[in-house]
């Protein structure tokens, strides 16, 4: 069976190609609504258009309109999840736009992840399209418009979807050379920490002021030396800002910082450290915004199953061999697995730099990769 349906997604490879050129040449910013409703408009009308599926279109006043597209009539709720935003600004498209050169496809968000979606799409169609459409299934392909911002205003969105669903596939590229899947992501927070001190002449009378840079220095130390690389834990702090002259006790600096954490217990342990954060000089004041924003991604026995579903179709019926891994990155996939619902993710079309100029998918391997997918869709 899989051979032809293999075949059959090999011969739409043209018209995917066109539409991937299409999607690519359409500017998706996440800040973005108008150009970001456009993008929703395209994909429904290719969605509609390909697999015959139903489109339920979900407003947002600021973000772009977020797509449930639904294919089947079964019981069985199968999600499909990729966001249609992208990393590049207004404009991207124009200054390099989709180009084929040696196999590869290149252009703003080809890679992450707008082939990964027409992968999607393809692969419902393939199932149509040879007669092996799972009867017991309904699937549901969800378009998420912010996801490159952390999805602030679809994670209740994506998380009612996912409960509704047996299990989820994540259409986002590999992000790793192999092409191995992803059965767990590290949690990740972001924190701001403000100081406030007193100012005073660094030297007329230094001693009447309060540093907030060297407060805020101490808390730096503090939170670096929390990395622990055997418990997956990084703390970074990545952006600092204070002062106003080399002569003058600073009253005010800043800090931006990166959380990455592997587990839920974890997640909490560092929650906790960031809400107990207190002055250590005296006068100094602290405040403390931010804080988790996507859940980890936990490796569980249903994934570990879904993983190994995948390998068996890849091996026995692709010829080819398929791994497992865990990455630092985020993704949506991160709020469908802590809700419980067995997640798949990585599986997007094979190539290198995301969220770089330099980003290209393999042309080559796109039918395999699509196959892959419908192949999991049908017998999960």
């Amino acid at each position: 069976m899989l051979t032809s349906l293999t075949e059959q997604i090999e011969s739409y490879l043209p018209e995917l190609l066109q539409l991937l050129e299409e999607s690519v040449n359409i500017d998706s910013p996440s800040r973005s609504k108008v150009q970001n409703d456009r993008m929703a408009d395209w994909y429904a009308a290719q969605f509609t258009r390909l697999t015959g599926g139903r489109v339920q279109r979900v407003p947002h006043p600021i973000a772009g309109d977020r797509l449930l597209c639904e294919v089947g009539h079964g019981p069985k709720q199968i999600l499909l999840v990729g966001h249609y935003d992208t990393v590049w600004p207004l404009g991207e498209a124009e200054r390099r736009p989709f180009r084929i050169e040696n196999g590869n496809a290149y252009g703003p968000g080809v890679y992450d992840m707008k082939t990964g979606l027409l992968q999607a799409i393809f692969a419902l169609k393939a199932l149509q399209d040879t007669g092996s459409f799972p009867e017991d299934k309904r699937v549901v392909l969800l378009l998420n418009s912010d996801e490159e911002i952390g999805s602030p205003n679809s994670r209740e969105f994506i998380e009612n979807a996912a409960r509704q669903s047996a299990a989820a596939f994540v259409l986002e590229p590999p992000m790793e050379p192999a092409g191995a899947l992803k059965t767990a992501r590290k949690g990740s927070g972001r924190y701001k920490l403000q100081v406030k001190g007193r100012s005073a002449h660094a030297g007329v009378n230094p001693q009447a002021g309060v540093s907030a840079i060297e407060e805020l220095a101490r808390h730096i130390q503090r939170l670096h030396g929390m990395t622990d690389y055997s418990l997956g834990t990084t703390l970074n702090v990545g952006v600092i800002q204070g002062g106003i002259g080399a002569n003058v006790v600073a009253d005010y600096a800043e800090a931006e910082i990166d959380v990455r954490v592997a587990t839920l217990d974890e997640a909490r342990r560092i929650e906790a450290v960031f809400a107990s954060l207190a002055p250590s000089l005296p006068g100094a004041e602290l405040s403390v915004s931010g804080g988790m924003t996507r859940p980890p991604m936990e490796r569980s026995e249903a994934a570990g199953a879904l993983y190994a579903l995948a390998r068996e179709i890849a091996q026995s019926e692709l010829a080819v061999s398929l791994e497992e891994t865990s990455t630092g990155g985020v993704s949506d996939g991160n709020f469908i697995a802590a809700v419980g619902t067995p997640t798949l993710d990585g599986l997007g079309a094979r190539g290198d730099h995301a969220h770089s100029p330099l980003e290209y998918v393999r042309i080559g391997e796109i039918p395999q990769r699509t196959a892959l997918l419908a192949r999991l869709i049908a017998r999960c």
